[in-house]
């Protein structure tokens, strides 16, 4: 960025600054007008704020400012403690991320057990999880899907920055059940899982 930065970056950074949700470059737009490359704007001064206090990011196709990962500690507030997430809340969670958009008889069924009535409640009241239409079958069920919020919270750009299987593994994070059934067939028990879906 040059020194003396132009109108069109001063009124983008002034527009995401004062706004209360991250916004998309149309809904910028909407605010500074059409007359330059947002996209190479937004990058501009994403890259002048890296390193300081506040960064602005991109979620999921909408840009916003928020606090540096390495100073979030200052600025937390006491507050009622929120409550965890349950395993079952935590499974369905990852299911409708990895699977989306799914039905509950999907998530039951890749699961083994009936979704809780509240559990689905409990993830869209967090605001990570979002109805995303109806499946175009008989019955036509309810679908859901991941927001914005999620990959905000989980700070991920896209869902294609989940971590993969391999990561998971690296990371311990896969149930020791699963790994010695593995070990015992050959093929990984969530590449199996996957075939099948």
């Amino acid at each position: 960025m040059t020194s003396e930065p132009d109108d069109l970056l001063r009124a983008v950074e002034a527009a995401l600054f004062v706004s209360e949700a991250p916004m998309t470059i149309a809904e910028l737009k909407l605010h500074v007008g059409d007359a330059g490359d947002l996209d190479t704007i937004l990058r501009a001064l994403a890259d002048d704020y890296a390193g300081r206090g506040v960064n602005l990011v991109e979620r999921g196709g909408r840009w916003h400012f928020q606090t540096a990962p390495d100073l979030a500690h200052i600025l937390r507030r006491e507050k009622d403690e929120q409550r965890k997430l349950s395993r079952a809340a935590m499974e369905t969670l990852a299911i409708i991320a990895y699977h989306e958009p799914v039905s509950r008889a999907e998530i039951e069924a890749i699961r083994g057990v009936q979704v809780a009535k509240g559990t689905l409640d409990v993830l869209m009241e967090a605001g990570w999880v979002r109805p995303a239409g109806r499946r175009e079958v008989p019955g036509r069920p309810l679908i859901y899907a991941t927001s914005v919020e999620f990959l905000s919270h989980f700070g991920l750009s896209s869902r294609r920055d989940l971590p993969g299987i391999e990561d998971l593994r690296a990371a311990g994070l896969l149930d020791p059940v699963d790994l010695a059934l593995e070990g015992l067939t050959g093929q990984s028990v969530v590449e199996n899982d996957e075939e099948e879906a």
